[in-house]
């Protein structure tokens, strides 16, 4: 444990981001199987998870360019189903 009080400041703002990074890579891990599993409305899941994967890129919880290369399997996921 550290002996000063700065560090243990930086521990908390640490574990609290950590949460937040957490909490919206879940969120975008569930919405992708939820998109991949249910085929009715996925144009409209599709642009719910773009908005997500662009929100994490901007905030830093993933990079910019991981959420264009999520963005285009997706979309290549879905117009292949679409194809079928």
């Amino acid at each position: 444990m550290p002996q000063h009080k700065s560090p243990l400041k930086r521990m908390g703002t640490d574990k609290k981001r950590a949460a937040r990074n957490n909490f919206v890579k879940r969120t975008i891990r569930s919405l992708t199987k939820n998109l991949q599993q249910n085929p009715e409305n996925r144009e409209n899941q599709l642009s719910q998870l773009y908005a997500q994967l662009d929100k994490a890129a901007k905030k830093g919880v993933i990079h910019k360019r991981t959420a264009s290369r999520r963005k285009a399997r997706l979309a290549a996921f879905v117009n292949k189903q679409k194809a079928e």
